[in-house]
């Protein structure tokens, strides 16, 4: 299948054809098995049939059969492999349904949470639904490793410097419409997920060897073979049998030497097993591309080694975790204690650590930036109205025209204008309960990230410069910690008050703040954080539905400036339009909502 798509203006079309394609395809290789598997049971048949006349008369020569058997034999991995293929199809097909819901909004608990990555103490995770269900990570990723998780992760949970971020948008540009490479990236280990972390990995890879000497092997090979002889020739010569006896102590005594350290070589090596048929398998995939933009070309370049491509040296060390499982079947054990398979693994693994664990990092870096990198034009080419922001060098700004939330379908999304620096600092927004405040702050916020991420925004056009973002719009109590909620929002507005005294620039994201005191001091604390934000260079927007706050703006004008939403009550409704508009809010919608549940007000 071609990279070639219909167009890349309907994602839509694109996955129906080929999962139609896919399921076809599935159905061919169905029928297919069912006519294999009979044929399968004619040979086994005719190989039994033949059994007897061959072994115990002198019908047909007993060479005969074998013909029956090769057949059978030949037809069972033909028909492994139209499995394979099959299931492969049905995994390609589901990975486009896959699609097709989150194209249809329905993705929402069906994807990789990345839960493990959100933290309580994040300037802005939790706050603008980063990592959880239904988050930008779960909508975003489609890492199959913990590497490529784990950089996707970082890098929506930091803001990248210009360049790079530059960088990034090439590479997301040229994956986009390489529809192949990330089905490819997406199915490659589908039925097995990595669970060993990174880190462990190369800690594994770099850590000091434990077996460096060579004439242990030598050793373990001789002994190995003086055991298989004497065994066999005791057997028939009764006189072999101490000399095997004697041979199997010599063999047991020198293996008692080395014993502490081969399990332990075999004990770490069997931990990655997983982790490395999955990123063998997907760094052989990547070996075969070639790319244009300057960050794709690195990370295919950092794969490129003297010798054995990078997959070949994996798939060698992991077929030595594969035979040091095989090893502990009751039935080869005894053989495998004779031959000493354990010491001859052992040594075989520290000798590939030797001489390739230094690779692994690089590797295993390379993996996950592709992936994150894979993830990202997947996103851009499921949404490809939305556009890659111009990152510009001089900050702080955040120039957004129509901009909406990721995480809402298009038809409930409402788009507006904000605009944040070259001397205006501060936005206060007004307005009554559920008219978009917090949402919009989400709106600003979200597309942030993506930008600084190296992704495509949800906007007409957005101009944007280093940002780091510092949010309190969610603030916990914490019971463990004794914590009440005002003393934990004030803790979170210092924090954010502290990023603001570095760099990048602050963008402040504060959502009703102070609501947990009274409103006297609420309004001297406001007005004095906000001041000490704004003086900082800082730039943010404020939300509140007091009207005493409003007051702030304007005695900061004009570095700040109020602008609000609007409700409008239609029978026994308040409905909302979600409009941004400048000024100060002048009506609420409290007691209407009240009213409209049945209080009496």
């Amino acid at each position: 299948m071609s990279d070639a798509i219909p167009s890349i203006d309907d994602p839509r079309e694109v996955y129906e054809d080929r999962l139609k394609i896919r399921r076809r395809i599935a159905a061919i290789r169905r029928r297919t098995e069912g006519r294999i598997s009979m044929v399968r049971l004619v040979l086994f048949l005719l190989a039994a049939g033949l059994a007897w006349p061959a072994l115990f008369t002198d019908i047909i020569a007993w060479g005969w059969i074998f013909v029956p058997v090769a057949a059978f034999v030949a037809v069972v991995l033909w028909h492994a492999r139209v499995i394979r293929l099959r299931e492969l199809d049905e995994r390609a097909a589901g990975f486009y349904e896959r699609g097709l819901e989150r194209l249809a909004d329905r993705w929402a608990g069906q994807g990789n949470p990345g839960q493990s990555y959100l933290h309580a103490d994040h300037a802005y995770a939790a706050d603008l639904d980063i990592f959880g269900r239904g988050s930008l990570f779960e909508l975003i990723c489609a890492a199959r490793t913990r590497p490529g998780e784990a950089m996707l992760a970082g890098w929506l949970s930091s803001p990248a410097p210009p360049a790079t971020v530059r960088e990034r948008q090439a590479a997301v540009d040229e994956l986009r419409p390489r529809l192949d490479l990330r089905e490819q990236l997406a199915l490659v280990g589908e039925d097995v997920r990595a669970e060993l972390d990174a880190d462990d990995l190369t800690q594994w890879a770099s850590g000091e060897p434990l077996l460096t000497e060579r004439w242990p092997v030598i050793v373990a090979t001789a002994l190995g073979v003086v055991n298989l002889v004497t065994l066999l020739a005791s057997l028939t010569v009764s006189a072999a049998f101490p000399v095997f006896l004697a041979s199997a102590v010599v063999s047991g005594t020198f293996a008692l030497v080395f014993r502490r350290r081969v399990v332990r070589v075999l004990i770490q090596v069997d931990r990655p097993e997983h982790e490395l048929e999955l990123i063998g398998a997907i760094l052989a995939g990547l070996e075969s591309e070639s790319f244009q933009s300057p960050l794709l070309s690195e990370l295919r370049s950092n794969l490129d080694t003297h010798g054995l491509p990078p997959s070949r040296r994996i798939a060698a060390l992991a077929r030595l975790v594969q035979i040091n499982d095989s090893r502990r079947n009751m039935f080869f054990a005894p053989f495998a204690a004779l031959t000493f398979s354990g010491t001859h693994l052992a040594f075989a693994v520290e000798r590939w650590r030797r001489q390739y664990g230094d690779g692994i990092e690089r590797w295993l870096d390379a993996v996950g930036a592709i992936e994150a990198l894979s993830s990202l034009a997947g996103y851009a080419f499921e949404h490809p109205a939305d556009p890659m922001p111009e990152v510009v060098d001089d900050a702080p700004l955040f120039d957004g025209r129509a901009i909406g939330h990721p995480l809402l379908s298009e038809a409930a999304c409402v788009r507006n204008d904000v605009r944040l620096g070259d001397g205006l600092q501060l936005l206060l927004v007004s307005g009554s309960n559920m008219s978009g405040k917090s949402t919009l702050l989400r709106t600003v916020g979200v597309n942030v990230v993506l930008a600084l991420a190296g992704g495509p925004v949800r906007a007409r056009e957005l101009r944007v410069s280093p940002l780091a973002v510092g949010a309190s719009m969610r603030v916990t109590d914490s019971l463990q910690e004794g914590l009440s909620h005002f003393y934990a929002e004030i803790k979170r507005l210092s924090a954010i008050v502290d990023i603001g005294e570095g760099s990048p620039p602050l963008l402040f994201l504060l959502d009703e703040i102070l609501h947990g005191t009274n409103s006297h001091d609420r309004r001297i604390g406001a007005e004095a954080l906000i001041r000490n934000l704004v003086d900082q260079g800082s730039i943010g927007m404020v939300t509140t539905h007091d009207l005493a706050l409003a007051k702030i703006a304007e005695d900061l004008e004009p570095r700040a400036a109020n602008v609000h939403f609007e409700d409008q009550l239609e029978g026994d409704r308040v409905v909302f339009d979600y409009t941004l508009r400048p000024g100060v809010v002048r009506k609420g919608n409290a007691l209407e909502l009240m009213r409209s549940i049945g209080l009496k007000v």
